[in-house]
């Protein structure tokens, strides 16, 4: 009976420490986004709580969350001029887009989908690149308008949806 406790109290720390670990391991891989906006429905509405897997590359219909840098203007005052409080100004953060995956590195351009990208010259779409489109078009600001989204910009694809 001893011998019994004793694995028990040993067992529970350990048990604790390892439970600890996956959390921290699952906190720097997963992360829970809420959409905004009506671009991606029927799939995703306004206010849905969506958990982003992060390190993958995505796959042609996978759903993934990007950056939009393209609000994102200087965040420094020039060098010559002292910064004061007057002229400090708040870090703009990036504006989350999330969006299916039409075409990934290495498919075909689809021209006749992505008018954007109807006069670009390659035949494939480049490494480094993605085609992301919305799933409600009308609402959605997407390859459509901007061509392609650079796949250093993902910040992971949807594994799931969290309940509301």
């Amino acid at each position: 009976m001893r011998a019994v406790s004793w694995a028990l109290a040993g067992g529970v720390p350990a048990l604790a420490v390892g439970l600890a670990l996956t959390v921290s391991a699952l906190g720097r891989h997963l992360v829970a986004v809420t959409v905004r906006g009506a671009s991606m429905e029927p799939a995703y509405r306004e206010g849905d709580r969506v958990l982003v897997r992060r390190g993958r590359l995505p796959v042609p219909g996978q759903v993934v969350v990007v950056t939009d840098l393209r609000d994102a203007g200087p965040t420094a005052a020039p060098a010559a001029a002292p910064v004061t409080a007057a002229a400090a100004r708040p870090v703009p953060s990036p504006t989350l887009l999330i969006k299916r995956v039409a075409a990934v590195p290495g498919d075909p351009v689809p021209r006749d989908r992505v008018p954007a990208l109807a006069g670009v010259p390659e035949r494939y779409v480049p490494q480094g690149k993605l085609v992301l489109l919305g799933d409600n078009p009308e609402a959605s600001f997407d390859s459509r308008h901007r061509g392609y989204f650079a796949t250093a910009c993902v910040v992971g694809t949807v594994w799931r949806s969290l309940p509301g």
